[in-house]
């Protein structure tokens, strides 16, 4: 992977940091080093395209902050214990830790999919019981927990800085049900005594197993240490979740937990309606790869700024991929320039255009690493590359571009290549990519391959008979489902028109 300067001393960055409510320089707390720890997958089901965007986003921060120079330790967790892992186990009739493994394997198939890199280090809520022990023991030796018939409960009232990352006020929370031995309705559980049918393991208070929040406390701690560097999640588990994370890791240690807290923003369905199983309008990864390529997934949750809500729609989806194709039709275009000498002084004798494409090629590197150091700012980022495609695109149409502009577009590929090393997207070769996308549009489309071909042998014959009239109106045809025409010198081909 390339560096963009040396480990020891990589370009600062800033973020928005959601405790403070502003965008800060990134101090670390070792020079040059990252500990990045991310909340991962409540294991029950498969990974839907709200769960792909915070993956997504975190991936692309990774590899940024990777080509930047940074050192990151790149952390997220399964948990693998849980209410809705044991209900959806006793409906398979399967144990609840063979369940949450078969998911796993499927997570792990998804983002494979999706051209993640996989984090540094995913540790299992079932794998580091003796740490959460450990920390659970520190809080009830603190007097900031207490034990109730087995169950061991976080004392709110004794975290005197409770909601300062949420907001929330402790005196108007409200337990939605009471149970016994819990003294205030913002107290949570670290360890909840066993109930029948339910994993459980033994621990000074009883048999049980682990709460929600106590695990990624436990696992940050165990990877990264007492203080965490960034820590990142969606937007909806600032509250309880990261808030209870912060009172039960800063009461343990008696140190800052977190640095940095980033959230992305939230996917929303068309209508603003928000995507669940019970209105019936979840989407899973696995089933959106099947007509659409991963890299138009990404493209679709980094055009927007990982904090704003973004609207899914099948349309937004397919002009991601219009924007994609554009892209690579850009990226081909300048691959297939020809010719040697000065760019400068080709330029110049060109005119306008290939003076704004090598201009355009050349500063943008600078735009894309100072767009992206503030706040990772992808949307803008991209709209960079964007508009160096289009400059590309004018270049291509004057006469002798494609065999003297070789030079002029040397500085836009090696952009190309950025966008790829920082982003992972962009990264096929063009070809590949309209073969990837004619697979997967046609079948959505409801287009018969076979079909096609076929108009297309009938146009070759047409054409060689000389029935021009016959070979235009198959070209309409085609046209009018979509399909694009090309005669190229290795014959015809053809590709999936994404344009409305």
């Amino acid at each position: 992977m390339r560096r963009e300067m040396s480990q020891n001393s990589p370009e600062p960055f800033k973020l928005y940091n959601t405790l403070t409510r502003t965008v800060e320089e990134f101090k670390p707390q070792k020079e040059g080093h990252i500990g990045l720890y991310v909340c991962g997958m409540t294991v029950y089901d498969h990974i839907h395209i709200g769960h792909a965007r915070a993956m997504v986003v975190f991936d692309s921060i990774v590899r940024y902050l990777r080509y930047r120079g940074w050192q990151v330790s790149f952390v997220r967790n399964f948990t693998d214990v849980d209410d809705k892992i044991i209900e959806r186990a006793q409906v398979s009739g399967e144990p609840p830790l063979v369940l949450a493994q078969r998911y796993i394997d499927a997570f792990h198939e998804d983002t494979d999919a999706l051209g993640l890199i996989r984090p540094d280090e995913e540790p299992r809520v079932s794998e580091c019981i003796p740490q959460i022990h450990s920390m659970i023991a520190e809080l009830v030796e603190k007097g900031s927990a207490y034990v109730a018939d087995g169950t061991v409960w976080f004392q709110v009232e004794n975290f005197k800085d409770y909601g300062k990352l949420s907001g929330q006020k402790v005196d108007e929370l409200r337990s939605p049900d009471t149970v016994a031995g819990k003294r205030a309705p913002a107290d949570f559980a670290l360890w909840k005594a066993v109930k029948d049918g339910e994993p459980s393991w033994e621990s000074p208070w009883g048999p049980g197993r682990p709460g929600w929040h106590i695990e990624c406390s436990a696992m940050a701690m165990h990877c990264i240490g007492k203080t965490v560097d960034i820590h990142g999640g969606g937007l909806d588990l600032v509250f309880p979740h990261h808030e209870n994370e912060i009172a039960q890791s800063e009461c343990a240690h008696q140190q800052e937990y977190v640095r940095y807290w980033m959230h992305n923003g939230m996917l929303n369905m068309s209508g603003g309606q928000k995507m669940g199983k019970s209105l019936g309008n979840v989407i899973n990864v696995r089933d959106a790869l099947l007509e659409f390529p991963a890299e138009a997934l990404r493209l679709y949750y980094l055009q927007n700024h990982y904090r704003s809500p973004i609207p899914w729609s099948n349309e937004s989806l397919i002009k991601s991929l219009a924007m994609l194709a554009r892209l690579y039709d850009a990226k081909e275009i300048a691959e297939s320039m020809q010719g040697e000498g000065d760019p400068d002084r080709i330029a110049k004798e060109m005119g306008k255009e290939a003076q704004v494409t090598l201009e355009l090629g050349r500063k943008f590197k600078k735009r894309f690493l100072t767009t992206m150091s503030q706040d990772f700012n992808t949307a803008q980022a991209l709209g960079h590359l964007c508009e160096l495609a289009r400059a590309i695109n004018r270049f291509s149409g004057l006469k002798k571009a494609r065999k003297r502009g070789g030079p002029i577009v040397v500085p836009a590929l090696e952009a190309y290549q950025l966008v790829n090393d920082a982003l992972g997207i962009i990264s096929a070769d063009t070809r590949d990519f309209q073969e990837e996308v004619k697979a997967k549009r046609v079948k959505a489309m409801g287009l018969d391959p076979k079909h096609i071909e076929d108009l297309l042998q009938q146009r070759i014959t047409a054409r060689t008979e000389k029935d021009w009239g016959r070979a235009d109106a198959i070209r309409a045809e085609l046209s009018d489902s979509k399909v694009v025409v090309m005669d190229t010198p290795e014959g015809v081909q053809w590709r999936i028109s994404l344009c409305e």
